[in-house]
């Protein structure tokens, strides 16, 4: 692994921006990146190539292996969030999730839980 650190200009406005390492502009073959930093350790930077560069990328690059990260503490998180009287209701407003097949409470509150997890909140309740 090449733990050389690169010079990393980064410049972004609204939705455009450049990206050059070691002075050079490398904006074309990037399609998004993560910019991570610790306090006291060096930026760290997670370049993802545009589906314009094919097979081909002339550059310098640090190659880390990794993990994907455990979603079990996240969701942990998010489901100790969760008022269980107000998923009730949620649920039981939402006649498009019951469909009278076994289970049907349960598979409802995992639909919308997911649904959440997702973004998709609908605060509004019928009542």
């Amino acid at each position: 692994m090449d733990d050389q650190q690169r010079h990393v200009r980064i410049t972004a406005e609204g939705v455009s921006g450049a990206i050059t390492m070691d002075g050079r502009d490398i904006s074309r073959y990037v399609s998004g990146y993560e910019l991570h930093q610790l306090a006291g350790k060096p930026a760290e930077l997670v370049l993802r190539l545009s589906p314009m560069v094919k097979d081909e990328f002339d550059g310098l690059a640090r190659v880390v292996v990794g993990e994907l990260p455990d979603p079990g503490p996240a969701a942990a998180a998010f489901l100790g969030a969760i008022d269980a009287g107000e998923l009730e209701r949620h649920v039981l407003a939402r006649h498009d999730l019951m469909d009278g097949g076994p289970h049907e409470l349960t598979r409802a509150m995992l639909v919308l839980l997911q649904q959440w997890a997702n973004g998709q909140w609908q605060p509004e309740v019928a009542g």
